[in-house]
């Protein structure tokens, strides 16, 4: 275990502070000195994981390669340190208790009595360490979510109390991310919630190596003193976290706050060398000084919550910056769009993208959506569900199919051009049952998707149970639909294009998930290229 170094981020007084990114910041500046650097994720809801979990309720749904669905905070990981993360990087209470009653029921434990302390956190431990312990990283950042004295959180802070015990004091750290507000009234930075939170982390028996503070105003010295003296920690650890222009902004902000320094120098390391920054920074410098700029939709269901598309408007963000161009993106709710509204809605796009999400409702909406970039020669991207919105659009208007939909929306459809695949049909749990995960897909050479890839070998993440029906497939060819994307194993679409379009593709995986700061995501980088052509040719009309 001491092979690897552990640090621990917790956080107080309220959520939504940025552990996520602060953890990813950090992770970002170690991996950027030359070190291994993972970062993972332990939930304190009881939920297995959030594949159930409604995008109001905990945003968006993040996949990884390996089909573990986790959390969004694990696309921020990827994004910034631009590897890869798996199952064993993000953990849920339900999954730790669902482990132990497993063993339980196993007869693992001899007849013991089966407790929160030893078994819960020995559990809770045991995933801890297992990234370390493959020797893979020199450093393991575990995010603690929620906020400590949360009833959830305690089994997790007690871990974490015993995982410092465990591996030694100087190869574990705690940074403990809290809030400085100011108040307009009193004319100050008020620092008692950074007491309260600290004193209930104290309670359960762990002392903040680092203090982290949100806030919107700049720390004055004499309230770094105040926070220092009354929190127990030395002065050069009290890490101011202003509010940021972006969230790209932070690793260099905590650089200069010289966070990873403390770090370092607390785990009694000598620094391999300064942060490489250079690539980060030119990513701000084009994201932050754009030369033209494009207005695209996103048409959704969830587009309330806009952390129900993280992974989009990152992807997007990344993308504007390597065509030196601002995207505004305008949400719209599906649900809104009517036959009688669409040119009102849409009009004044450059380009159009359909998201994913699940069931009926709002897909009318996404289907109108489809019919008017389609005639209307609008550049536009469908993912998933908007994809499959995409086949329906043009079963009905361009085949002639008027019945056609997927056998999601309406299970009785005569022309069922999506529908389940084979092995799906007897499944009845919904948790971890999708076509998840990487998968291979070939790329046909004259196509518009192989010119973006220019490879014909791709490997992308889905999340889904309705493929495009091959029973229809001659129809929508004789129709100017182009197969470009077929997974090589089961012959199924992964993506589709129209032959007579300035840039029509939806593809059945989500390349969001793979876009990150220094890999813009080829597909996005391309929608927002021909989103700025389409702008020109409208200009010049």
């Amino acid at each position: 275990m001491a092979s690897a170094k552990y640090i621990f981020v917790t956080g107080g007084v309220t959520s939504s502070l940025g552990k996520g990114i602060i953890a990813a910041s950090l992770g970002k500046l170690l991996q950027a000195r030359g070190y291994r650097v993972t970062i993972q994720k332990f939930d304190p809801y009881i939920n297995i994981d959030p594949g159930t979990l409604n995008p109001y309720e905990h945003g968006e749904c993040y996949v990884t390669d390996d089909g573990a669905e986790t959390d969004l905070d694990l696309g921020h990981y990827e994004r910034f340190l631009n590897s890869p993360t798996s199952q064993s990087n993000n953990v849920t209470t339900g999954r730790i208790y669902y482990n132990v009653i497993t063993q339980e029921r196993q007869g693992k434990y001899l007849g013991k009595t089966v407790q929160v302390i030893p078994h819960i956190t020995d559990e809770i431990k045991r995933n801890m360490f297992a990234l370390g312990e493959t020797g893979e990283y020199d450093f393991i950042i575990t995010e603690i979510g929620g906020c400590v004295g949360d009833i959830e959180s305690l089994p997790f802070i007690e871990a974490v109390r015993q995982a410092k015990w465990d591996v030694g004091q100087t190869n574990s750290l705690v940074i403990h991310l809290t809030l400085v507000p100011y108040l307009k009234s009193a004319g100050e930075l008020k620092t008692k919630p950074t007491q309260h939170s600290v004193k209930d982390l104290l309670e359960e028996g762990i002392q903040p190596d680092i203090l982290v503070c949100r806030s919107e105003r700049r720390l004055p010295p004499e309230v770094r003193k105040k926070i220092a003296r009354f929190c127990n920690v030395n002065i050069n650890s009290v890490i101011e976290a202003i509010d940021a222009e972006t969230i790209y902004d932070v690793p260099l902000l905590m650089r200069k706050e010289k966070l990873d320094d403390r770090v370092l120098s607390k785990l009694k390391m000598s620094p391999k060398e300064d942060p490489k920054m250079e690539h980060w920074k030119e990513f701000l410098g084009r994201l932050k000084n754009p030369t033209d700029e494009v207005k695209i939709g996103l048409v959704g269901k969830y587009v309330e919550l806009p952390d129900a598309y993280k992974s989009i408007v990152e992807a997007f963000i990344h993308a504007g910056a390597n065509n030196e161009c601002k995207v505004d993106l305008k949400y719209i709710h599906s649900e809104e769009i009517h036959a009688e509204n669409v040119e009102n809605m849409l009009g004044d796009l450059d380009g159009i993208l359909v998201a994913p999400g699940f069931g009926e409702r709002g897909i009318e909406g996404k289907i109108q959506t489809v019919k008017y970039a389609r005639e209307n020669r609008t550049p536009f991207f469908g993912i998933c569900l908007g994809m499959q919105c995409a086949v329906v659009e043009i079963a009905r208007n361009v085949i002639g199919l008027e019945e056609a939909s997927s056998t999601e929306i309406n299970e009785d459809t005569t022309h069922p051009v999506i529908d389940l695949m084979p092995e799906q049909k007897n499944i009845q749990d919904m948790g971890g049952t999708m076509r998840l995960g990487a998968y291979p897909c070939d790329l046909k050479k004259s196509s518009k998707a192989y010119a973006v890839y220019s490879e014909s070998k791709i490997s992308e993440r889905h999340r889904h149970r309705y493929e495009f029906n091959n029973n229809y497939k001659e129809q929508f060819e004789n129709a100017g639909v182009v197969f470009s994307g077929i997974n090589p194993e089961t012959k199924l679409v992964e993506v589709m294009e129209l032959k007579n379009h300035p840039w029509f593709i939806g593809t059945q995986y989500h390349p969001e998930l793979k876009s990150t700061v220094l890999n813009p995501h080829p597909l996005f980088a391309a929608f927002v290229k021909a989103a700025l052509a389409a702008k020109v040719e409208k200009a010049t009309k």
